[in-house]
């Protein structure tokens, strides 16, 4: 097994791998994850998005392998022939009978993938799951998503054992794999002294991430945790099982942060060797000179959306409001939900004592329960429609009245000109459109409302968006997209029209929300326990006043952090507009930083470093 070392960010291994020559060819690189071509969580963020990034390296030497997933394969993969080093393994592998498809990520850089359908497995699992068992003491269940991990671990070893008795003696192999739903054929690997180098990245420990969720002091209780039997307690321990074996088979281990490094040293029993921070294609978002423009073009159709949802019930200053948000899986406590509700109940108060002409509209984002949207924020935005089609139907007919009596030499009447079917459609409209209940906070109808904790919170904190209060709050438990009838925009264009987003989060391994953020030119808010605020305060010492803030949570208790973030959030709200337009300039130069293009570097050192660690 590699011996441990303590994890760096990416400095150049000292150790230098053998020359090409030497082994007759480049080397060739396989990445392996549950999420190629299968969109279920964030690694599939990370793995698109770096696409370019590798491909500027390793070129045709590059492939991803994944899981067979017939309806997200049928809009992101396209075949191609079983040509090649990897398409004559794929080749070999479905003459063993096994299903196994080569062809083309349909992604920017088009790079080759091989997907596996782990269903072909399905008459020797027992067998195999019995070798799991003999050769590395991962207990056997009957869970699916063990099973397919097992599954996908046996055609993956199968796939690389035959790939190195074709290419093993010309060329050097790295296969790279994340998580432990892919980590299963790495132990599997060194039990056959397959050749190659071995490379695994937890994005996020299994236990951690279980643990997290119902522990308020998990950081100072991780030292004292005992990760085998916490595992037991959540039924997850064949799950603990192969991703800690993979962490210890593995010749380079890794991970995304030091947050996260530090619970892999207790809970997987290894330090990583280097961190691997995730980044994202920033020129995707690139909008040039253009953003300040969109920023204000999407503004408006939130304020289209503020007056649906607020102006039957009374009115506020638009060209004063402040539009924030959060977004993200539904873990409460874990994204820091609590601690955004509470500052914003805490923000409230401040503002109204101040007196501040500011009103901050705050959006909670996520993906809740709910049976459909509130009848009552759907009947606002029909009443909208009818105000856009009187208002467009008085403004052709007053427009035509005035060009007339003009070209005639008169000033007209502008009340004459209009004509009375639009002024009665306008007054009865305008009268359905009152409202004496103060606006809804949230826009569903939620499946368990009596026990949502995100409403019971704001219902606790007072916040039910009344006329005085300067912050409001909409609670939208679906995620946003151009489909949705209330906004009608994708979620990238709902955040370029936001001000600011806020990620506290108390358990992030990386935060992809907050870098998102700021790479749509948008500042935004995180935590000292995220992985990304990590970062920020170790290697961008002015990340502030780049529009980056930290809220500290590592050593501060839930008090004392929400008073640092309603800090944060009140300074916000006293910025002038001049202000606020050179933060945004800020921070959308400096999300540069975080490309593929530079951090992308971090990946090549782990491959160096494996192939040193095998070729030495």
């Amino acid at each position: 097994m590699a011996k441990s070392t303590p994890p760096s960010t990416g400095k150049k291994a000292q150790e230098k791998p053998a020359s090409d020559s030497a082994r007759g060819a480049e080397p060739l690189l396989i990445e392996v994850a549950w999420e190629v071509c299968n969109q279920v969580g964030g690694i599939y963020t990370v793995l698109r998005s770096k696409v370019p990034s590798m491909m500027s390296r390793w070129g045709s030497r590059y492939c991803l392998v994944g899981p067979y997933n017939p309806h997200t394969a049928e809009v992101e993969f396209e075949p191609a022939p079983l040509v090649g080093a990897v398409g004559q393994a794929v080749q070999k592998l479905q003459e063993m009978g096994y299903r196994a498809h080569y062809g083309r990520w349909l992604v920017s850089g088009r790079p080759h993938v091989v997907l596996l359908d782990v269903g072909s497995v399905g008459g020797v699992l027992n067998e195999i799951k019995y070798r799991v068992w003999d050769d590395h003491q991962i207990p056997a269940s009957d869970e699916t998503n063990v099973n397919d991990a097992v599954a996908f671990g046996e055609m993956c070893r199968a796939l690389l054992s035959i790939l190195a008795q074709g290419e093993g003696q010309r060329r050097q192999l790295v296969a790279h794999f994340h998580e432990w739903q892919a980590g299963m054929a790495i132990p599997m690997l060194r039990k056959e002294h397959w050749p190659g180098s071995l490379v695994f990245t937890t994005h996020a420990t299994l236990i951690g991430r279980y643990v997290a969720t119902g522990d308020a002091g998990f950081y100072d209780h991780l030292p004292f945790l005992d990760a085998d039997q916490e595992a037991k307690n959540f039924n997850v321990h064949a799950q603990h099982q192969i991703e800690k074996a993979a962490a210890h088979a593995a010749h380079v281990f890794t991970t995304v942060s030091d947050v996260t490094a530090r619970e892999c040293t207790h809970l997987l029993g290894r330090t990583p060797d280097m961190l691997l921070p995730n980044g994202l294609n920033i020129h995707r978002f690139t909008a040039s000179h253009e953003f300040q423009t969109l920023h204000q073009q999407y503004k408006e159709r939130l304020h289209r959306f503020s007056m649906g949802h607020f102006f039957p019930s009374y009115h506020f200053d638009l060209d004063n409001t402040l539009y924030m948000f959060t977004s993200g899986r539904y873990e409460y406590l874990n994204k820091g939900m609590d601690l955004t509700i509470e500052a914003l109940a805490r923000l409230n108060h401040r503002l109204r004592e101040a007196a501040s002409p500011v009103t901050v509209v705050f959006f909670i984002i996520t993906k809740a329960p709910f049976r459909s949207i509130n009848v009552r924020a759907l009947q606002s935005r029909a009443m909208l429609r009818e105000f856009r089609t009187a208002a467009n139907a008085v403004k052709e007919s007053v427009g035509d009245g005035l060009f007339r009596a003009a070209s005639s030499g008169e000033i007209p009447d502008l009340n004459v000109l209009m004509e009375d079917y639009w002024r009665l459609r306008l007054r009865r409209a305008i009268q359905a459109w009152k409202s004496e209940a103060p606006p809804g906070i949230v826009t569903h109808d939620l499946i368990d409302e009596a026990h949502d904790p995100v409403l019971n919170q704001l219902r606790a904190c007072r916040l039910f968006n009344h006329e005085d209060d300067p912050v409001k709050v909409v609670f939208h438990p679906d995620f946003v997209q151009a489909t949705s009838p209330l906004f009608g925009m994708e979620y990238e264009q709902f955040v370029r029209g936001c001000h600011l987003g806020v990620f506290p989060s108390y358990y992030e391994p990386w935060g992809y929300t907050p870098l998102e953020s700021i790479a749509l030119g948008v500042p935004a808010v995180t935590s000292d326990l995220s992985g990304f605020g990590s970062y920020l305060q170790q290697l961008v010492p002015e990340h502030a006043s780049k529009g980056m803030y930290v809220v500290p949570r590592r050593h501060n208790d839930f008090h004392r952090a929400a008073e640092e973030l309603t800090d944060r959030l009140f300074r916000f709200t006293s910025l002038s507009r001049r202000d606020r337009v050179i933060l945004r300039n800020s921070v959308e130069a400096f999300s540069e930083h975080f490309d593929w293009h530079n951090l992308g570097r971090h990946y090549n050192d782990a491959h160096d470093l494996a192939l040193a660690r095998v070729s030495g």
